[in-house]
């Protein structure tokens, strides 16, 4: 098999891992979060170890012609145990029982990583193989037993975790209920991986060369299996996790617009360790936004949201659509009434009737759900708000958006928008 297919099963096992690390970060007692970046990490190892230039290198540094083989072995019987361990923690139950049964399973396969070595040391290995050593000494006394050994305890593995996954499937729904299905598709691969590699080995003992089924299609069954293995651990916090940077890139231009990053006196400094905390970061942002708008409220002026709201209707926009870009437009030139790049002029038309604004957009700065944050962020950004903005920021422009003559007042096709809403 190409070293490229162990380099990217590899990767995207270890990127799996990367995905957690912030999680890990925040729940390091947490057993079962350790368990399972230990499960994504031995399997990464597993890749890593078994790529052709790795076991070179096992090879050479430890001076034994096969040496690469027990570490290799002794890995995927670790990453097997704790796999099969972590799928009964996450299954739960009586707490004891599943304590019983993990550790049961994890000494037995220590006990297994032990005869392994034990096997390799009395046999004998002396010509190098790094990419058939198990077809190539499948009728040597020892290294044989080892090879079995480590085929037959995967293969008990993984079958009893993707039977486990299966059953669990019909008892979960949403996105645990997928990663199981992830789980079960991924082991049954490995399942495979297992079954062909001990058919090329009968097949030598029968005098016929299958060793294709081994070197080839079996490490290619495998590592299919273990991306989809650990895509499965990955489901249940890549989605919540893809959401989290999906509202945050949607909140952006409201935030751009209410907050200047650089201003201290209205943003948190995170730490560097923060930067990739995506929950910690949206937190920030919306919290941002919603006192940016708490300091708009003695600027909003009805005026300008009816304008707004009146044009939308005109280039026919529904009337929940037209509603949620008066109250945008009316934020954007609110927003530059308390901006110095914003005209002086257009600042003193603006007011509150009476608080009426103050009191009819009340949610806009307290009660606003995160939905009408993003809502209100898309808005922003809508031809009618921009023509608005554009219009109030004219020197003697808009006020009550006509002139004395009852016409509408036109927007200056060239003027720019100013800088707080252009970034």
């Amino acid at each position: 098999m190409d070293v490229w297919i162990y380099i990217l099963a590899a990767v995207a096992l270890w990127a799996g891992l990367a995905a957690q690390l912030s999680g890990l970060r925040r729940a390091w007692r947490d057993p079962f979060k350790r368990a399972l970046c230990a499960v994504i990490f031995l399997a990464g190892g597993c890749f890593a170890l078994g790529a052709p230039p790795t076991i070179a290198w096992i090879n050479r540094v430890t001076g034994i012609p096969n040496g690469a083989a027990p570490v290799t072995y002794g890995t995927v019987t670790a990453f097997s145990a704790s796999s099969l361990a972590l799928v009964i923690k996450w299954r739960g139950g009586d707490p004891e029982r599943v304590r019983r049964v993990s550790r049961s399973w994890l000494s037995a396969y220590s006990l297994i990583i032990v005869l392994e070595v034990t096997l390799f040391v009395v046999g004998s290995a002396p010509t190098e193989r790094r990419t058939d050593f198990d077809t190539y000494y499948a009728g040597t006394p020892f290294i044989l037993e080892m090879i079995l050994l480590y085929l037959i305890a995967h293969f008990a593995a993984a079958a009893t975790t993707m039977t486990l996954c299966w059953r669990w499937t019909g008892q979960t729904t949403g996105g645990t209920r997928r990663a199981l299905k992830l789980f079960a598709l991924g082991w049954l691969f490995n399942v495979a991986y297992g079954a062909f590699k001990l058919t090329a080995i009968c097949a030598r003992w029968t005098g016929r060369d299958w060793d294709g089924l081994s070197t080839q299609l079996a490490p290619l069954l495998v590592a299919v299996g273990s991306a989809l293995v650990a895509a499965g651990y990955v489901v249940p916090v890549l989605g919540p996790w893809s959401s989290s940077v999906f509202t945050l890139v949607r909140l952006r231009p409201l935030f751009r617009l209410l907050v200047d990053p650089a201003d201290r006196r209205h943003t948190v400094s995170l730490s560097w360790r923060s930067l990739a905390d995506v929950e910690l970061q949206l937190t920030k942002r919306t919290t941002a936004i919603r006192d940016g708008l708490s300091r708009l409220t003695s600027h909003l002026d009805e005026d300008v949201r009816t304008r707004a709201y009146s044009r939308a209707l005109a280039d026919g926009a529904s009337v929940a659509a037209a509603d949620l870009i008066g109250s945008a437009a009316m934020v954007a030139v609110a927003a530059g009434a308390c901006s110095s790049s914003f005209d002086p002029h257009a600042a003193d038309a603006l007011r509150v009737s009476n608080g009426t604004a103050r009191g009819r957009f009340w949610w806009i700065s307290l009660g606003a759900e995160q939905a009408d944050l993003i809502r209100l962020s898309r808005a922003v950004r809508t031809p009618v708000v921009r023509a608005i903005v554009r219009a109030q920021a004219e020197p003697g422009g808009e006020r009550n958006g006509h002139d004395g003559g009852g016409r509408a007042l036109p927007v200056h096709p060239l003027r720019r928008l100013p800088g707080w809403f252009s970034r």
